[in-house]
Formats: C-alpha cells, structure tokens, sequence
C-alpha cells in the first residue's frame, strides 16, 4: 500500500521523531550522542535548514526544524544515514538503525511552536531520567539557558526568545506542568476526504456547526479530533472552522 503524502507546514517549521526500529536503543555512550549531534551540524553545513530544538533519548530523536530550500525529508535522512552509518560500523552490526518512515507533525501557529518546544525539553524529565531539565546534556534547552556562554551551538534561539521578556521567563514557561500531547500521540489516521466527512456526519450536522455557540461547537470540534484523530487540517477543510481554533483546542 503506498505511503500517504506528508503533510507540508506552512511556516516550514516541522516536529520530527526519529526511532530506533523495533524501538531499539540508537545511543549506548555519550561518544554516540555527541556523534549524532555531529551529524546535525554537517548537515546543516549542506542544506539549508534552522534547528529551533532537539533532544536526543537512550531509543528516539525529537528534533524541531525550519525548513528553508530543502525538503524535510531530505534534510532528516541525511542526518539519518550519516549516523547509521557510523553506529553500525561502530557496533558492527547491519541494517536499519531507524522505522523506515520518521514521524513529522506541522507547527504552523505560534503557540504551537512554544508547546512543541517544551514538550520536547521536558522529555527526560516525564521518562524519568533527570528532576531538572538543566541536568540534562542532550537537549536543545542547555543552549537556551545559557545565550552567550556556549560555544558551537546548534540552535538558532533568537526566534523562540522573542516571544519572552528575558532567559528566566522562559526557563518558566519550559518548566511548567503541563498534559501537552504532542508528536509522540498524536496518531493521526489518513482519511479521503469523503470519508471523514461521513464519519463527522455521524457526530453532527456539519452545516450547522459554525452556528453552534462556541462552548457547544468547540466541545463538538473535541469529540471530532478525538474519534477520528484526523489533522487539523483535514477537519478544518472539511468542516469550514479556522485551524486556528482547531490548534488551541485541548
């Protein structure tokens, strides 16, 4: 069965997940870490991509991308290949090192932008491997905390920084609790368009949504994302509601 095509974000701003296949460990020794980390700046040496975060997991990879002339796609198997290359020869084993296919997800609203990123830095706290997100050596968010004292960095901080007063107001904001649900659940599941919306038709008289107050029609939206899982996208073509409003909807 052929792949469905990726969704293509709009701001070019995309969250990836790389994983070890059969969930297998891809890092065993800070030496592969840093070696992936490599990687990165190479191929940012030969495309043309910013890196907003990252966070590299004993099993997994989340990386948070601008795109600029390159496909994501593009720009994540070299990453990718030139890593496995690296850790099979190292390890002397064969094969794939990552699932064939890595998970991306759209950010293409501000506020999505900011939960993506503290999904992603709080990541070895909810697994349980730090208390404190400072303790933590393979994620973007030492880079963060310390603007102007780190040397060969490979986040671009300045666009995640304006949306906050100064360094601490940020280090807030990434360090509240939260339920962000992001990339890691968001299963999204691949409809026609005709199909999803029969499915919707089955909840609701999609015409009269928009009509709805909007307590009844944002519960309504809820129930829709939360039985189809389709992307904001899809639901919002097909039901005429901004994405917008879909996005905030938790």
């Amino acid at each position: 069965m052929p792949r469905g095509t990726r969704e293509k974000s709009e701001s070019g701003i995309y969250h990836v997940m790389l994983r070890g296949i059969d969930k297998m460990d891809i890092f065993s020794s800070n030496s592969e870490y840093e070696k992936f980390l490599y990687y990165i700046r190479e191929a940012m040496d030969k495309s043309d991509f910013v890196v907003y975060g990252y966070c590299l997991m004993t099993n997994h990879v989340h990386l948070l991308i601008k795109t600029e002339t390159e496909e994501i796609g593009d720009i994540v198997r070299r990453i990718a290949v030139g890593y496995a290359q690296y850790h099979n020869l190292k390890n002397g084993r064969t094969g794939h090192l990552f699932q064939n296919r890595f998970r991306s997800e759209t950010v293409d609203s501000d506020a999505y932008f900011l939960t993506a990123l503290r999904y992603i830095h709080q990541n070895p706290i909810k697994a349980g491997v730090v208390g404190n997100m400072e303790d933590y050596r393979w994620s973007s968010y030492t880079e963060y905390i310390n603007v102007g004292k780190k040397k060969d960095m490979i986040i671009d901080p300045s666009f995640a920084l304006s949306y906050f007063s100064d360094v601490n107001s940020f280090m807030n904001y990434m360090e509240m609790k939260n339920e962000d649900q992001c990339l890691e659940y968001a299963e999204k599941i691949r409809y026609t368009d005709e199909e999803l919306m029969e499915i919707i038709s089955s909840f609701t008289d999609i015409s009269k949504l928009k009509s709805l107050d909007v307590k009844s029609r944002n519960e309504m939206l809820k129930t829709i994302k939360a039985n189809t899982k389709a992307s904001n996208r899809q639901i919002s073509r097909i039901t005429g509601i901004g994405r917008g409003v879909l996005e905030k909807l938790k």
